[in-house]
């Protein structure tokens, strides 16, 4: 019976021959539920076991969206420039060599047109990986020729936002996106095409005070952080406290700021009988 019991005492394993996981297998929620990778991709980024929906990106959206992930992407290559000659800690083209280099992304939004459950769609997503999803003149620009080509085609527009606000290194050249986005949506509205408006976790600053917000429909994930400035900025502004959940998706739905809240597991389901009742 002494196959139960160690024979030899004190058996030491070199590091170099320890066996460990590899990193990115599991995932852990913020509540401290773990899952893993797989299965977490299966449920569309959403942990089964307390609801917490992972913050993603439009590689992830684009593929619980559009049919058999095949679409054709808009502008794909712009990048942003240098107007303002801007240095913080490191030179603006440095920044943006290094997230494009860190995040194979060109910049903090990517645009595409394809189908969805048959359906004809354009859709424009932030990318929070990229400098927080700030928004700078590229966003503002491909955000604009996605909607320039939803009004030619005659598609509807769905814009998924996900950002910290406007790209403090382009200034003004940033801020000027929110008259720009908001003006190319009057027309889509004059056109009489659909917009609907995703706002996912975190959607702040310039990016709520401007398209975000001016949906036909503007609907949320769970959970997810909406407002304009942040809790502790506006605390300090009026000198109270400020109410339980403040600025979450499920606060701004209860005082008329949005229209519903989706799970993101049945996002494609209801976006297209939205659009279908729409037509």
């Amino acid at each position: 019976m002494a196959w139960f019991k160690r024979q030899n005492k004190g058996i030491l394993t070199p590091t170099e021959n320890k066996k460990e996981a590899p990193d990115g297998l599991w995932y852990k929620t913020p509540n401290g539920k773990i899952i893993h990778m797989r299965e977490l991709k299966q449920n569309a980024y959403v942990s089964p076991d307390d609801e917490y929906h992972v913050r993603i990106g439009s590689k992830e959206y684009f593929e619980i969206l559009f049919d058999d992930n095949k679409f054709t992407e808009l502008d794909k290559d712009m990048s942003s420039g240098d107007p303002l000659n801007f240095v913080d800690s490191k030179p603006y083209p440095a920044r943006i060599k290094q997230s494009q280099e860190k995040t194979e992304l060109k910049d903090a939004v990517r645009a595409a047109h394809g189908k969805m459950n048959g359906l004809d769609l354009c859709i424009a997503c932030m990318d929070f990986s990229f400098i927080g999803g700030s928004m700078g003149s590229v966003v503002g620009e491909k955000i604009a020729r996605a909607i320039d080509y939803s009004i030619k085609k005659k598609v509807p527009f769905l814009m998924i936002s996900k950002s910290g606000g406007a790209r403090m290194m382009e200034a003004g050249f940033s801020l000027m996106q929110m008259a720009k986005t908001s003006a190319k949506l009057a027309q889509l509205s004059e056109a009489k095409i659909p917009y609907i408006s995703l706002l996912t976790d975190p959607t702040t600053g310039g990016v709520t005070a401007s398209y975000a917000m001016l949906g036909d429909f503007n609907i949320a994930e769970p959970g997810a952080l909406i407002g304009f400035a942040g809790p502790r900025v506006i605390r300090e502004t009026i000198g109270k406290d400020l109410p339980k959940g403040f600025q979450s998706a499920e606060f701004v739905l209860d005082h008329g700021f949005l229209d519903f809240i989706v799970d993101r597991r049945q996002l494609k389901t209801k976006l297209t009988s939205l659009l279908k009742m729409l037509k």
